[in-house]
């Protein structure tokens, strides 16, 4: 007999979080118990009691999390500690970072989690917070004013949590007209322009060398999906499933075509480059051949129950090479998803897996994208993560590590409290 979290298919389903304060007799007892876990991560204990505080302001009830709020309204609090605690003050980030994930492996680490990789959104008024810039914010759905993080999230059978974060400084941030913008921001001397992909990738490096989070599959959206520097990244890591959205207009053949090395004259000096042997056989869009393709191909599956019934969409997989600058350049499974209608829905994904690989376990995959947006709804509603007014390079990441330290503390709680709760399979989007 299977155990109740595993199905014939190997995957699992991820647990909802439902803890509620009242749940924990002790709770603050037990914060300041998980607190002292990180205590010699400060030199000093004023900054080391501040952040305590303002981890107990952000699990309060108060409507708005920021600095201010919160030292007004925590016991013993000062605003101008707590500011310089945050946004001035040195942590030892590199050990709090490992001490915070090695308590995550302790509570849900397991050999065939998933890492997952999405960005979020803050939406700011002024033009003064480093890397803010008019962009694309999901918080709004919109191009708006705002910061930009890039994170990466765990999921297991026992719960998820955040496990790292980079803020996305957009290019002009760089120039020379914001140089004292930057200063004032105590941006680092070496800090140099990354795109977002580039981010996920060093998050990515950062946590595979580290070597204490075990993980089997990889999963982030289309802006990482189309990227080669992040694909190629999480490629290299030998045993490792990723499986990817890309975007409907990336092209793919069928059938890998003959690639030779054509040689030219430039300027006197014989160079070279590569060439399709047949320039006839032009690759196609993803969306081109699932929309191509005979419902003979197409297999349904449910992959959630909604509260009017059970979800259900169809799944096909074709093996492709994947075009880049009209040259192939990997192998790989596609995934297509398409809604039951008369206008289908399509997303299109790719994939590293075996070829044993059962349609079910990419079925299970394509929803992996929830429980990083679970992360950003917890953190942001129940923590205040986008309640911030620091500017500082330094304090936006203070900021957010506390948020991903007390939405673990919550999960927890409810680990240690053996809480039980209904099970999802999440749907992508």
């Amino acid at each position: 007999m299977l155990p109740s979290i595993r199905n014939e298919d190997n995957t699992y389903a991820i647990p909802i979080f439902d803890v509620k304060k009242e749940d924990v007799a002790d709770f603050m007892e037990e914060l300041r118990t998980y607190h002292a876990e990180f205590a010699d991560c400060f030199q000093r204990s004023e900054p080391r009691e501040s952040f305590f505080q303002y981890m107990v302001g952000q699990l309060s009830e108060m409507e708005r999390k920021s600095i201010e709020p919160i030292a007004i309204n925590v016991e013993n609090a000062k605003v101008r500690a707590m500011q310089r605690a945050i946004s001035d003050t040195p942590w030892d980030d590199e050990k709090l970072m490992f001490k915070y994930r090695s308590l995550v492996v302790d509570e849900m680490g397991d050999p065939e989690g998933v890492l997952i990789f999405d960005e979020s959104g803050f939406p700011k008024k002024g033009d003064h917070s480093l890397g803010v810039s008019r962009q694309y914010c999901g918080a709004t759905g919109k191009v708006d004013n705002c910061q930009v993080g890039v994170f990466a999230a765990y999921a297991s059978p026992h719960g998820y949590a955040l496990l790292d974060k980079r803020l996305f400084v957009p290019n002009k941030w760089f120039t020379e007209e914001y140089a004292e913008k930057r200063k004032k921001c105590q941006a680092p001397p070496d800090l140099t322009y990354k795109t977002k992909p580039q981010l996920a990738a060093d998050i990515f490096k950062d946590i595979v060398d580290e070597d204490i989070i075990p993980f089997k599959y990889i999963t982030a959206d289309c802006l990482y999906g189309n990227s080669r520097e992040f694909v190629t990244a999480i490629a290299e890591c030998i045993g490792k499933t990723y499986f990817v959205s890309i975007h409907s207009n990336t092209k793919c053949w069928l059938q890998k075509p003959v690639v030779i090395d054509k040689k030219y004259q430039y300027k006197g000096e014989i160079r070279s480059k590569k060439l399709l042997e047949d320039t006839a056989k032009k690759p196609i869009t993803v969306e081109a051949l699932a929309k191509g393709l005979n419902d003979y191909f197409w297999y349904r599956r449910k992959v959630s129950e909604g509260t009017k019934g059970p979800i259900e969409y169809e799944f096909c997989r074709r093996e492709v090479v994947i075009s880049k600058d009209e040259l192939p350049w990997k192998t790989v499974w596609l995934i297509v998803k398409r809604s039951i209608s008369d206008r289908p829905e399509y997303s299109y994904y790719i994939s590293n897996a075996l070829r044993s690989t059962r349609l079910n376990t990419f079925v299970w995959l394509s929803g992996m994208r929830t429980p990083i947006e679970q992360c950003f709804e917890e953190t942001k509603s129940e923590l205040g993560m986008d309640h911030y007014e620091v500017r500082k390079f330094q304090g936006w990441h203070h900021h957010v590590q506390t948020c991903m330290l007390g939405h673990f503390f919550l999960w927890h709680l409810k680990i240690r409290l053996g809480k039980k709760s209904t099970s999802y399979y999440a749907v992508a989007a």
